[in-house]
């Protein structure tokens, strides 16, 4: 899937309004564009009036060169109301989309996007697209309302988009195991007036699709859900250190804090988020869900945001593949719509984010436009997670799992890779996933300041196909800046966040265009 990344950051000494928009990853060469900024008066002015409005918690602001302000709002976005409370909020909804719609999509930035909306259209998939704020100040503000012009999608309901947040200040990726099984850690923590019960009853419900242990009709695939009330700490680390999980879903209290807010897991036991991400990502936990107050929420200190302090971020900065959570309040209504039909996205392996955009629309057509309540779930994704939970299935096909098979491994091809350097070096290509990267952890180590710590694997599948086995080679690139190269007939091509199929003599480049080429050899055992 093609995947547009942009990043939005503050540029220090030359003044507190001027910031630089960049695109930090996209489908094809001249995507990467630049553009500085100024910060808007009018838009400082339209995100306090929709805290006033719509806020659950204090006000936050943005720090910004003290100037006077004289007719704020550009003409345009001055929408005239029927004096009604409802169209004041569809006022205030859609000139705050707008205004950062325009803010961010300017010049270059919205070629790029157009550009990059082409391509995933004529490959007839949809644009991931995620944005990354690095400045404190702007994490509160709902980027999943952008909108182009009044009467079409926000950027986060755009049925050619899949939108989530992100950031490259991560650390590495954690091995993610291969599954056909949704299995879910229900906690439910302290509930004072929540209706946690009856959230819990739902998931079940849904996930279970009314059979115990689920199933797998219709492309579902099957769900277990294991229900956990209140625990201590020891109780829920140790439950997560069975390494059963690949959904962590928490229902109950929470607020903003530093490293990474509190949960609430019972009277007198709380939990924040920098000791939670420790064992999510030990345990292999591949999307944590917090149907909790103020998830993405940062903890703020008079009326300023503090860095990386939400629970979202800090979870996804430690290494956990995706964090869902709300920006701010949410009713049981609310919760319990969204939770239902993100449950039933997921059941029916969708990506995550494309699950997200689909329980978005719900709240949407249940909640109204004017009111906040799609606006709320704030997804994180890891730059190097493509969003799949659960991996999807060619009924045509069986995939042999990476172990021995009498008759059929010892007369497998062997492979490997060998640096056409004057040293020459080779590396076996072991079944399942080699890694390929600058530092230690990999399988096969390339020590050059241009390869990324984890930059790239090459996949070994077994298939049976009838009676046949087939055992082929893919190469996966994981680079930051796409610098993985493959020599075919035009020449040395670039590849990024691709997967392409490799045959015996092909030749590699990792890092720079110009570092040593290496190749790929299949040999008959």
């Amino acid at each position: 899937m093609p995947s547009l990344n942009l990043a939005i950051a503050r540029l220090i000494n030359t003044g507190t309004d001027n910031f630089a928009i960049w695109v930090v990853n996209a489908p094809y060469p001249r995507g990467y564009v630049l553009r500085d900024c100024v910060w808007p008066q009018h838009l400082s002015q339209i995100w306090q009036e929709w805290q006033e409005m719509f806020a659950g918690h204090g006000r936050l602001d943005i720090a910004t060169a003290s100037r006077p302000q004289t007719n704020p709002l550009p003409s345009d976005l001055v929408i005239p109301t029927s004096g009604q409370p409802t169209s004041f909020t569809v006022r205030l909804m859609q000139q705050l989309g707008i205004s950062l719609w325009r803010w961010v999509f300017d010049g270059p930035i919205l070629g790029s996007l157009e550009r990059s909306l082409g391509i995933a259209m004529g490959e007839h998939t949809r644009l991931r697209l995620q944005l990354e704020i690095r400045d404190p100040d702007l994490i509160a503000l709902p980027w999943e309302i952008m909108q182009r012009e009044p009467g079409q999608s926000a950027i986060s309901l755009f049925q050619h988009v899949l939108f989530s947040r992100t950031t490259s200040e991560v650390e590495p990726l954690p091995y993610l195991r291969t599954e056909q099984v949704l299995n879910i850690l229900l906690v439910l923590g302290e509930n004072g007036l929540l209706q946690l019960d009856k959230e819990a009853h739902i998931l079940e419900q849904t996930l279970n699709g009314g059979s115990v242990g689920g199933n797998s009709q219709l492309g579902y695939t099957p769900c277990l859900v294991k229900t956990i009330v209140q625990p201590t700490p020891q109780e829920l680390i140790q439950q997560l250190d069975t390494k059963a999980y690949n959904v962590f879903f928490y229902a109950g209290h929470g607020k903003p804090e530093p490293d990474g807010g509190l949960l609430f897991l019972g009277k007198d036991r709380t939990l924040n988020g920098m000791e939670l991400a420790q064992v999510l990502t030990r345990t292999g936990v591949k999307l944590a869900v917090f149907n909790a107050c103020w998830g993405a929420q940062p903890a703020s200190v008079d009326r300023q945001a503090m860095p990386h302090s939400s629970l979202a971020e800090v979870l996804i900065r430690q290494g956990v593949p995706a964090v869902l959570a709300m920006r701010d309040e949410i009713a049981d209504h609310e919760s319990h719509t969204f939770v239902q039909a993100f449950a039933q996205a997921l059941r029916a392996r969708k990506p995550i984010d494309e699950a997200v955009m689909e329980a978005r629309q719900q709240l949407l057509a249940l909640y109204k436009f004017n009111q906040p309540a799609w606006t709320l779930p704030v997804l994180y994704l890891h730059p190097d997670y493509n969003g799949e939970l659960i991996k999807s299935f060619d009924e045509g096909i069986t995939e042999l799992p990476e172990i021995s098979f009498s008759g059929i491994d010892s007369e497998s091809p062997t492979a490997s890779l060998r640096s056409l350097s004057s040293v020459g070096q080779s590396w076996s290509v072991r079944p399942g996933i080699t890694r390929i990267g600058r530092t230690i952890e990999n399988d096969i180590v390339i020590p050059e300041p241009a390869v990324s710590k984890r930059h790239a694997e090459i996949l070994c599948r077994n298939t049976l196909i009838g009676s046949q086995s087939l055992r082929t080679y893919h190469l996966h690139d994981l680079s930051t800046y796409g610098t993985t190269w493959i020599l075919g007939d035009h020449g040395w091509q670039q590849i990024h966040r691709q997967e392409v199929p490799l045959e015996s003599g092909m030749q590699l480049r990792f890092g720079n265009i110009k570092s040593p080429p290496w190749e790929f050899r299949i040999e008959d055992s």
